[in-house]
């Protein structure tokens, strides 16, 4: 993923959320993923899919049940 994709998306990413301090980083050794953080806060990983010619982006967002605590 380059980073003129990942601007795309980190636009796409913030105007679907509406948040503007959501950001997508490059990961070091890997061309296929970047991070997404709210902040300074990871919150997921964005993979790239590039199957049948047909390229799409996939985010995986974990929540912990620790995270849901009040």
């Amino acid at each position: 993923m380059d980073k003129t994709e990942m601007a795309k998306v980190e636009r796409y990413l913030r105007q679907t959320f509406a948040n503007h301090s959501l950001r997508v980083v490059g990961r070091p050794k890997k061309t296929d993923s970047a991070e997404v953080y709210i902040g300074e806060e990871f919150v997921g990983v964005l993979f790239v899919d590039d199957e049948d010619g047909d390229r799409s982006f996939n985010f995986t967002m974990a929540i912990l049940d620790t995270d849901l605590e009040d």
